[in-house]
């Protein structure tokens, strides 16, 4: 009988215990800076299986000092970056976030961000679910490449 306790205790705080998400992040990149550069971006496909609608609400890593969400628009002639609020991930459905539009943008970074190496995000959504992943540093057309 202990055994079976035992077992079952185990198998309980076993990683495979711990319910997954339904948010993955596919193919994700930070691009690469030059030496003393103060800003980086984040890139990513986001994909929601679930069967309804999550919103992004903020992002964190080490490696920066800041860290907003952005988004890309066109005023007249010229693109601006601006602050949102939220990522929206559709239900059954996916976010990409690439250059020239939706990105997670890095300020203040703690080290030049060098190709090869990689750093850790964390996303946070409305509901107060995390997610991680670790983002390769690459440079931008490589990052676009799959």
């Amino acid at each position: 009988m202990k055994l079976k306790a035992l077992w079952l205790a185990g198998l309980m705080l076993s990683p495979f215990s711990y319910a997954q998400t339904d948010i993955m992040a596919h193919h994700p990149y930070a691009r690469a800076t030059p030496p003393n550069a103060p800003t980086s971006a984040v890139f990513a496909e986001l994909v929601n299986n679930s069967d309804h609608d999550r919103f992004i609400v903020a992002a964190s890593t080490p490696a920066a000092g800041k860290v907003e969400l952005h988004d890309v628009i066109k005023e007249g002639d010229v693109m601006k970056m601006r602050q949102v609020e939220a990522f929206t991930i559709p239900a059954n459905g996916t976010l990409e976030l690439k250059p020239g539009s939706f990105h997670i943008m890095l300020f203040d970074l703690k080290m030049p961000f060098q190709e090869g190496k990689q750093i850790d995000v964390q996303l946070t959504f409305k509901d107060g679910e995390q997610v991680s992943f670790t983002a390769p540093v690459k440079k931008v057309m490589k990052g676009m490449q799959h």
